[in-house]
């Protein structure tokens, strides 16, 4: 009986192609056993077993052949079995990745939002922002929920800091970027879904209100003092939508 149908990557591993997988529950196991078996005499190293949503009958199967679950999408279930016990598994996705704006008008005046949803009943202001979406660049995140929030369009200035949290959603980590955004005008359109408050603030009073995190102060005083880093292109990555590269304004190429 024939292994199931693979490829292999460059590290030895196994890669089973998840669109030719036995119909049939018990030629799929067959096969599975046979494979792993011919798998470890080749001397590979780990198998990648991706289980589309609608074949997820085939899991169980596999979890009996000691795989173990990597990761999942919304159709579908990967799963890896080491054959070797020096094999490395890579980690999936581990971060969150997230960016706020601190957006200030000519009035020298901050655009701040107190969230609906929060632990107390007390305003906390802080800056608009908020996730990533798959594939999308950190300028471009934040001046859409910049604008999803408040309703202010903006223009992107700088990339002035970022902190790094472990044990954030589902035991992940998560980064968020801060960027200075010039605002294009001024009227608010608040999100009231998520957004109880939007208002323009003058910096001074952000800066000493009691309701403010101290958090938020600081990386408020990062964006008014800091120069920052700025997008830039490099021969080789400008034009690919799949690159993002932040340096010094004053960079040279």
């Amino acid at each position: 009986m024939a292994t199931l149908e693979y490829t292999t990557n460059l590290f030895q591993g196994v890669v089973v192609k998840p669109d030719t997988l036995p119909l049939d529950l018990d030629e799929f196991q067959r096969r599975l056993v046979i494979s792993l078996e011919i798998w470890r005499k080749k001397r590979l190293q780990l198998v990648w077993l991706e289980v589309p949503i609608e074949r997820s009958e085939l899991i169980p199967i596999a979890v009996r052949e000691n795989f173990i679950f990597h990761h999942s999408s919304n159709d579908y279930l990967m799963l890896t079995r080491p054959l070797t016990s020096g094999a490395v598994v890579p980690n999936y996705a581990t971060h969150y990745i997230g960016a706020g704006g601190v957006v200030l008008n000519e009035q020298n005046e901050l655009l701040v939002v107190s969230e609906r949803h929060r632990g107390s009943k007390d305003p906390s202001y802080k800056l608009p922002g908020g996730a990533l979406h798959p594939g999308e660049h950190l300028e471009e995140c934040v001046i859409r929920e910049v604008r999803e929030e408040t309703g202010v369009h903006t223009e992107f200035q700088a990339l002035v800091c970022f902190r790094h949290w472990h044990g954030y959603r589902f035991g992940k980590s998560d980064i968020y970027f801060v960027c200075r955004l010039r605002p294009l005008n001024h009227e608010l359109a608040m999100q009231h879904e998520e957004i109880e408050e939007c208002l323009w603030m003058p910096v001074s009073d952000y800066l000493s209100s009691p309701y403010v995190h101290t958090f938020n102060r600081r990386i408020v005083r990062a964006a008014l003092n800091s120069s920052g880093v700025v997008p830039i292109s490099i021969d080789g990555y400008s034009n690919l939508k799949t690159h993002e590269i932040f340096m010094p304004p004053t960079e040279s190429p």
